[in-house]
């Protein structure tokens, strides 16, 4: 098993602790974790685009002018892509983007995701993560102590208003949830920070 530092927030060691293999310990699937995180990125899509055809747009339903004679090239509307203020050809149409991942490769992306963060060593191991009150500052100062000041996700065991409203206005920080976790948000970040609690419920949930 594993074993890693546990720190405050102070970012001074106050213990160990070991991580389950099962959970940290695999082996990393580059396939697995790209085809995770496009799942990811395509279900964020809301596919709501839309142009005009030339069907569409309103107006053009004369012939702009005789077929033979004029010497110009034969147009029957001026809702043509090629004219200006005409309709798209082969634009985008609503459509879904949804896609999805069956039970074991998302479980295998997920847990490659953790055991990468712990080999890179970006993942670090809090004691508790929490505010008396709302502070920016507060956070400020524990993401330079643990040397987290580029993008960093803080897990937490449990929904906490005061770390999560205290954490919302410092760039690249994301707060989230054990249970919520996501291949895209764990690869995304820098450092990867995760309460001792989390950590007990992420090996409770999935090792």
């Amino acid at each position: 098993m594993p074993t890693v530092k546990v720190v405050n927030m102070a970012g001074a060691q106050v213990g160990e602790i070991e991580l389950s293999d099962a959970v940290f310990g695999r082996t990393v699937n580059p396939t697995v974790l790209h085809a995770a995180v496009r799942a990811y990125l395509l279900n964020q899509r809301q596919g709501t685009h839309s142009t005009l055809t030339r069907a569409e747009v309103s107006g053009g339903g004369r012939k702009p002018w005789r077929q033979k004679g004029p010497g110009r090239a034969r147009h029957g509307s001026i809702r043509s892509p090629q004219w200006t203020h005409g309709g798209v050809a082969l634009g985008p149409k609503p459509r879904s983007y949804r896609t999805g991942l069956n039970r074991k490769v998302r479980r295998a992306a997920l847990l490659g995701a953790l055991s990468a963060k712990l080999a890179s060593g970006d993942l670090l191991v809090v004691d508790e993560i929490k505010c008396e009150d709302y502070s920016t500052k507060t956070m400020v100062g524990m993401l330079k102590a643990l040397g987290a000041e580029r993008k960093a996700l803080v897990v937490l065991p449990e929904v906490d208003r005061v770390v999560i409203k205290s954490c919302d206005n410092i760039p690249g920080v994301k707060t989230i949830l054990y249970n919520t976790l996501n291949v895209y948000d764990i690869l995304n970040a820098d450092k990867f920070i995760v309460s001792q609690a989390a950590v007990e419920k992420i090996e409770e949930v999935f090792a």
